[in-house]
């Protein structure tokens, strides 16, 4: 019998769950979980060990969230999770980084995560960078995607750099076959924008030349948000190779 996945996801705000990708999860039968790190209390001293044990979690995803992952002193919590992340990641493990979830993986393996030279809110072409090695995790040429952020990561020692615009030079990376950091988000859902814009005030505090207005993000089409769905489903794919090869493996030995 074929082994169930288990996927665990860090959410760090409350109007910023799962997204896409969860039906996409779901229709591969996998057990899902999550660690809700905004419930904690903020002065909470927590312990690694009270996160998921690394063997019980087949893929993590990591999601957004409107903190820095450089404000420790306020949340406390984020020292524990790039500790726990340096851990899981030690392992070869999939994962992917969604926003401040990519910049946590980078800051985790050292890279910096400083304000971007430009902020970014809205819908916004991405293009592939040029000379990608043919191994790689296979983005469109150009596409669009939601950002949302004032920060931006570095591509952590030994990354490889997949895509970039005009406004943020480093959009994704690739780590191994199983580590994919984006700076935007491909998991946003019309439900999820809502929410976003209900629950963040970064449409009156971002300025610059990269922002669209709310009322240009609450009339966006339904088509808008397929590619990046897409994409997130096959980088899903793409960094569970190993893993699902593995378990097929123990299974026919079985």
């Amino acid at each position: 019998m074929k082994p169930q996945l288990k996927v665990h996801y860090f959410q760090h705000i409350a109007g910023e769950g799962f997204g896409s990708c969860y039906e996409y999860l779901k229709g591969m039968n996998a057990k899902i979980s999550a660690t809700e790190f905004f419930a904690l209390p903020i002065d909470l001293a927590l312990d690694i060990e009270a996160l998921p044990h690394v063997d019980d979690v087949d893929l993590l995803i990591i999601m957004g969230g409107t903190m820095s992952v450089n404000d420790e002193a306020n949340f406390p919590w984020l020292k524990i999770e790039k500790r726990w992340l340096r851990r899981y990641l030690a392992q070869g493990k999939p994962a992917i980084g969604l926003c401040l979830g990519g910049q946590l993986i980078a800051n985790a393996l050292g890279a910096a995560v400083s304000k971007s030279p430009h902020e970014e809110l809205g819908w916004m072409s991405v293009r592939k960078t040029a000379h990608v090695p043919a191994h790689c995790f296979p983005l469109p040429d150009e596409f669009q995607v939601l950002q949302w952020h004032g920060e931006s990561f570095e591509i952590p020692k030994g990354a490889i750099h997949l895509a970039e615009n005009d406004g943020c030079r480093n959009q994704v990376y690739q780590i191994g076959q199983n580590v994919l950091g984006f700076q935007f988000h491909p998991e946003i859902t019309p439900h999820a924008l809502n929410l976003f814009l209900e629950t963040d005030d970064a449409c009156e505090r971002y300025t610059g030349a990269y922002i669209q207005s709310e009322g240009e993000l609450k009339s966006s089409s339904k088509s808008k948000f397929i590619q990046g769905n897409q994409i997130l489903n096959q980088a899903i794919a793409y960094v569970l190779q190993r893993t699902v090869a593995g378990q097929l493996a123990e299974c026919h030995k079985a």
